[in-house]
């Protein structure tokens, strides 16, 4: 499949994490921000958590709204069909491992900072969300060659 700018894309892409409620929906978010035409993106957990309202303010921040989103386990998936699973934390990545012994997909694991870990006054913790959040753009719009107005 091809983006449009023509780069190579996945024709279903899978974001996980351990509870989906904070990581997987802001990957899952930016990916279909940037390629929700020419992709399918889901995002699960290993568990089902509850969605946290930081990641919905600081993904807000960026024009990107997920306060919508209902977290789900990988279990509750419609469709368990992927090419590709970014997995974003150890518990997601071996779960996703698992579903390969199954299935012919590719896993890729993005480490990623747990935004719920920290602790402090609401501005640092936002703080801590937006840090990740930029990383994972940051991910997506590498390993995907996303070119950004004024990088040409």
């Amino acid at each position: 499949m091809r983006g449009p700018n023509g780069e190579e894309l996945p024709g279903a892409i899978l974001f996980a994490c351990t509870l989906n409620a904070t990581r997987s929906p802001m990957a899952a978010a930016m990916m279909r921000h940037l390629f929700g035409r020419f992709v399918y993106v889901a995002s699960a957990g290993v568990r089902a958590g509850e969605l946290d309202p930081l990641a919905v303010a600081v993904m807000e921040e960026i024009g990107i709204e997920i306060g919508k989103h209902k977290p789900k386990s990988f279990e509750d998936l419609e469709d368990s069909s992927f090419d590709l699973i970014v997995t974003l934390s150890p518990e997601a990545h071996h779960k996703a491992l698992d579903l390969t012994h199954t299935s012919a997909m590719e896993v890729e694991y993005w480490p990623t900072e747990d935004a719920t870990a920290y602790e402090g006054t609401r501005e640092q913790m936002l703080d801590h969300y937006r840090t990740v959040r930029d990383e994972l753009m940051r991910h997506i719009m590498a390993r995907f060659a996303v070119e950004r107005a004024g990088d040409a």
